[in-house]
């Protein structure tokens, strides 16, 4: 090639390069002025803008409080529409979502407690996305739902014979049944927390009560086995009514707002129920049946990650790769606590040291994870 040849490439080559970074930055522009920006802080909720299309929202969210915080974003009945926890004091985040026309709250909620602050929001249009829809996504949506379905429809005989043996005065067996009938629940309990009303009457901890509200569930019948090695009326009430919430969580799947970028926000809220609960030995504060739920946990992530990942490593395969790895490295930590059985070490059993580990683990899983959903939005 001749020297002004190459000269006349090598500008082209630089005019070309320069004008796709102009379109990438016009793009990433537009894309921060569209987001909806949300400054939380220990005593405000404040929203950039109250009226916005319907389609694919992105939430830049701020915490410039002293407390950690969650957001989230409910539709009418305290329907969760998308949510982010464990925000910490002085961090960012963004989360992406599809979110079809109607009003809706956003509430900040600073110390993860309480109703939250809230601010009413308006959607508008028609509720579509602009952009057609992968029929990849679209794929990897019903399938979710099939999963969501057969993990719902797996719990009730699981939660049925946990019932009974508790119905039976064999506290035991009840104890030995009580992990397994949170299986399903543990791995889809995104969309199970999205229905607003079925999750504070299942799966609600003792401090996590709202002010009037009745303790049932799980984890009311959890102390009664473990703390108090009881099993009266109130627990044989208490089992009957467990089962009946769940089979009213069974026949909502069907009905339940799944999307791409829900599925990916849903994988990454399994982490940070891990983080909040699991890792810190609270949510099984009696059983110590912790590391069972955690498992659990990290298998629903892992199911929406690979539903979701023939389109995400498509557009950032690096993201791919390190998701591939960080999930294999939880699994493999995890497994050393498998017992022969099937059953996992109580978390009473897990020294502090290891405990670290398991922590390490799950922030180094859930920073990537956070960026899932950005991957596979339709633009």
């Amino acid at each position: 090639m001749s020297a002004r040849r190459s000269t006349a490439a090598t500008l082209l080559t630089l005019a070309v390069a320069t004008a796709a970074l102009a379109g990438c930055s016009k793009k990433d522009d537009k894309a921060a002025a569209d987001a909806v920006k949300v400054n939380a802080t220990d005593t405000a909720c404040e929203i950039s803008k109250t009226s916005f299309p319907a389609g694919h929202v992105a939430f830049d969210i701020s915490n410039k409080g002293s407390k950690v915080t969650e957001v989230y974003v409910y539709a009418a009945g305290d329907k969760i529409v998308t949510e982010r926890e464990n925000i910490g004091p002085g961090t960012k985040t963004t989360i992406n979502a599809e979110i079809k026309a109607g009003s809706y709250e956003i509430a900040c909620k600073p110390g993860m407690v309480g109703d939250g602050i809230r601010q009413k929001i308006t959607v508008t249009g028609d509720g579509g996305s602009a952009a057609p829809a992968d029929p990849r996504l679209t794929a990897a949506v019903d399938a979710y739902r099939k999963y969501a379905q057969e993990q719902a429809d797996a719990t009730i005989p699981a939660v049925e014979a946990f019932a009974a043996a508790i119905k039976s005065g064999d506290l035991e067996k009840a104890k030995a049944l009580y992990a397994p009938s949170r299986t399903g629940w543990e791995r889809t309990e995104p969309v199970a927390e999205s229905f607003g009303d079925v999750d504070p009457k299942t799966d609600t901890r003792e401090d996590g009560l709202e002010p009037g509200q009745e303790w049932t569930g799980w984890h009311k019948l959890e102390k009664s086995l473990w703390a108090d090695a009881t099993i009266g009326d109130a627990e044989k009430k208490l089992a009957d009514q467990l089962v009946a919430d769940l089979k009213d969580w069974q026949k909502k799947i069907p009905e339940a707002e799944i999307t791409a970028t829900s599925m990916a926000n849903g994988a990454k809220e399994l982490l940070d129920e891990v983080a909040t609960g699991k890792v810190t030995g609270e949510e099984e504060r009696y059983s110590h049946t912790d590391l069972a739920d955690f498992v659990a946990n990290v298998e629903g992530a892992k199911k929406a990650y690979e539903l979701l990942k023939p389109v995400a490593a498509e557009k950032d395969a690096e993201l791919a790769k390190t998701l591939d790895a960080e999930f294999a490295g939880i699994e493999t930590l995890l497994a050393k606590y498998k017992q022969a059985d099937g059953t996992y070490t109580t978390y009473d059993k897990v020294a502090e040291t290891e405990r670290k580990s398991l922590s390490d683990a799950v922030n180094s899983l859930a920073e990537p994870l956070s960026k899932l959903a950005a991957a596979v939005v339709v633009k």
